[in-house]
């Protein structure tokens, strides 16, 4: 009895494997990339409006990040692919899952890039003006670089949740990797043991993912002064 359920459960592993791995590499992955660029994008377009002068501007990005980050993803994401066809506008699930995403990284990202441009020294900025710099040739050159090295770590973390945060596409019907487990489960019964393999894939791609950090860390942190 246990050696045949043994050889079931081994036999479950192997067929949900591969649908699994490509779950994850075309969709959780992919989705990941895109939404973590276009969010990145956005983040920094919302953290300039942030700092800049023009007052609309700062309210208009202060509402943007207050409804994203006081709202739940999961809510977000019904209400672009269930409640936007209520307006006449329809999506499929993959585009609806990168906007939800997308939005969420941006706000999120906003106030790491805003923290990371306001950790710069001021004299940096006097520096730049000093030579004849321009707001944006300063802000392009002495100070985004220097705070893209200071901001890496909680962009990196913020890039290995969102990999965890992609399962959320399941209940808009996002064939990831989550979404997956859940038919294969379905059809065997077999939660647990479905579940606890694709918990397990999550944890080999951001254990990775999490090396890749350091290394990346480790190679900024020789150009740090001492």
């Amino acid at each position: 009895m246990f050696l045949t359920d043994y050889d079931r459960y081994i036999d479950i592993v192997c067929n949900s494997f591969l649908p699994l791995l490509k779950g994850a590499l075309f969709y959780s992955l992919t989705l990941t990339v895109l939404s973590f660029a276009i969010g990145m994008s956005l983040a920094i377009v919302t953290a300039l409006a942030r700092l800049s002068p023009f007052k609309p501007l700062i309210w208009l990005a202060r509402a943007y990040v207050s409804f994203i980050r006081g709202t739940p993803l999961l809510v977000q994401l019904f209400i672009i692919f269930y409640g936007l066809p209520n307006l006449g506008v329809t999506l499929e699930p993959f585009p609806a899952a990168v906007i939800g995403f997308s939005l969420s990284v941006g706000a999120y990202g906003s106030e790491i890039v805003r923290a990371a441009i306001l950790s710069i020294p001021k004299g940096q900025w006097e520096a730049a003006y000093s030579i004849g710099m321009t707001y944006v040739q300063a802000l392009r050159r002495i100070i985004l670089p220097q705070a893209a090295r200071v901001s890496l770590p909680p962009w990196a973390n913020s890039f290995i949740s969102l990999v965890k945060d992609t399962s959320l596409a399941a209940v808009i019907l996002v064939p990831e990797m989550f979404r997956k487990a859940q038919e294969i489960a379905a059809a065997n019964y077999e939660y647990l043991l479905v579940y606890s393999e694709a918990a397990l894939i999550y944890w080999i791609i951001c254990f990775f993912l999490s090396l890749v950090q350091d290394r990346l860390e480790q190679r900024l942190d020789r150009y740090v002064a001492r």
